[in-house]
């Protein structure tokens, strides 16, 4: 018998879509007990190659062995029977169901013909005590952050006794916080003879917490090294091929007059009584980016909502280029000048069953550029797509034709930048866009916000990446349970004075300029 250091071995894996090689001939192997990083750009066949070893999707060619020997795995049936689990980008969880349903969901424990859910619970208590996971099994998944909804997911691995781990892009929605935290919950898994393959592009992390790392680019196998005998800048060179600027160039923020004044805004909050946004008050002005940063779940997607019509106000007033849009729809915010890159790029973003070309015309298809007499103009649609997909290197199977679902989340992502940032907004409302993009896409999306500040637009971010917070940003609010406590300058302040804000532990008497 061959090398048995590994419990699970993709040999040769070949995986071919139309128009598209997702996985080249690629090797993965899995030593027991370690945190195995995969890396590369969005599209290069990390999520492919993972859900063909959770049995997804089929291989074209290649064969897969745990602990030596060959499986075949249909289907995640096979995959759960072999003990592996997986916790997927986007979460596979029901929304009006609690954690404890969602967990025991498919291996539902009976007492004769009667759901019996008591040892359950204690088992969901015990293992989220054991790890660390500080989850309560009785919420609602629509009601929780989505930090709690990953541990959810992570539980349900665990509950079912799963070994071996595929974690993919754990951390695209988490805080930094969370991030610590899910880091810890990473090792105390490993220690504990789980094996865990964990799927990112995040440098920082795989330095953190990987042992090993396998890179790949387009589709082929770049390599695997050993972390400790690595760095960042070796890693980021072998996944985009080239060096990468990991600082954001630009010059000082020359601020003119204010586009968006919002006073007292005042939102809903759908999970509990309390207001989710108190009184808020702020403004952004041309040739700034405004970053309103802050731990996930403080009000930051409320506050977003209610600014972009998607929810109504409770009270408050937003004025738009000194015009009161309080009460305004979406598409006529929309049509004003404001453009949206919303947090949800599946729920808010695109239409998943729709083209690529389409998604791209959403909010224009009226223009008088794409229609004509009520009719759509096909071959304006399609010059139009194939001029954003060029620019903003949007990689799909099929170029404009090729259905919005059928993309990988980074690619999915830049479709909704480069529509919105071609919109040629007076307002860019941009929430945590480079969310679950690699680091090659990072530095243009970030390059794209400065060239719009640099043209005199307003820009608006919300992040919960503390580099992200620092770097772009001309002015920093911090929101904390629902209220901006503070107002920084990346020049002057750092990052642990800036987690000072997040946690509640530091607040100020906001200045008056802000409201």
């Amino acid at each position: 018998m061959e090398n048995n250091d590994y419990i699970i071995e993709m040999l040769n894996i070949t995986k071919e879509f139309p128009g598209i090689k997702a996985n080249d001939n690629v090797t993965l192997q899995l030593r027991k007990g370690e945190i195995h990083a995969l890396l590369g750009e969005n599209g290069a066949g990390k999520s492919t190659l993972m859900s063909i070893l959770f049995g997804l999707y089929q291989p074209t060619s290649g064969v897969i062995r745990k602990n030596g020997q060959e499986v075949k795995i249909n289907n995640p049936n096979d995959a759960n029977d072999l003990n592996i689990g997986m916790v997927h980008q986007h979460f596979k969880l029901v929304e009006c169901f609690s954690v404890l349903d969602n967990i025991i969901l498919g291996v539902e424990p009976t007492k004769g013909p009667f759901l019996s859910k008591k040892g359950a619970r204690e088992k969901v208590i015990a293992l989220s005590d054991k790890y660390g996971l500080k989850v309560n099994p009785d919420a609602i998944i629509s009601d929780i952050t989505v930090g709690m909804q990953q541990r959810t997911e992570i539980l349900k691995m665990l509950y079912r006794d799963n070994e071996i781990l595929i974690f993919d892009e754990p951390t695209a929605v988490l805080t930094p916080q969370e991030i610590e935290e899910l880091m810890k919950i990473m090792k105390n898994l490993a220690k504990e003879g789980k094996s865990i393959l964990f799927i990112t592009h995040k440098l920082n992390e795989i330095m953190a917490v990987a042992d090993r790392c396998t890179i790949l680019r387009k589709g082929k196998y770049i390599g695997t090294v050993e972390i400790k005998d690595s760095s960042k800048e070796e890693l980021s060179r072998m996944m985009v091929g080239r060096n990468v600027n990991f600082k954001v160039d630009k010059k000082p923020a020359e601020p003119g007059e204010t586009v968006l004044k919002v006073e007292d805004m005042t939102v809903a909050s759908k999970m509990h009584k309390n207001n989710a946004v108190k009184k808020v008050s702020f403004n952004v002005r041309r040739g700034e980016i405004v970053c309103i940063a802050g731990i996930d779940g403080n009000g930051q997607t409320e506050l977003v909502y209610g600014l972009t019509g998607l929810d109504k106000m409770v009270e408050g007033k937003i004025l738009f280029n000194g015009k009161d849009i309080t009460n305004a729809g979406i598409r006529e915010r929309s049509k004003s000048g404001m453009s949206h890159i919303p947090e949800d790029r599946h729920k808010h973003g695109l239409v998943l069953d729709y083209t690529l070309e389409q998604n791209m015309v959403l909010q224009r298809y009226w223009d008088v550029e794409f229609q004509k007499y009520g009719f759509i103009k096909n071959g304006a649609v399609r010059g139009y797509a194939e001029r954003l997909i060029e620019q903003y290197d949007v990689r799909s199977g099929q170029g404009p034709v090729t259905v919005a679902r059928s993309m990988s989340g980074g690619n999915q992502q830049k479709a909704i930048i480069a529509r919105e940032i071609d919109k040629n907004p007076d307002l860019l409302v941009a929430v945590q866009p480079t969310r679950g993009l690699d680091v090659g896409a990072i530095e243009y999306i970030h390059s794209q916000l400065v060239a719009q500040r640099d043209k005199g637009k307003a820009v608006l971010l919300v992040s919960l990446e503390l580099d992200e917070v620092m770097n772009v940003s001309d002015r920093i609010l911090v929101m904390y349970e629902g209220e901006i406590v503070g107002q920084l300058d990346p020049k002057t302040t750092t990052v642990e004075e800036l987690g000072l804000y997040m946690a509640g532990a530091k607040r100020d008497k906001v200045p008056a300029e802000v409201k």
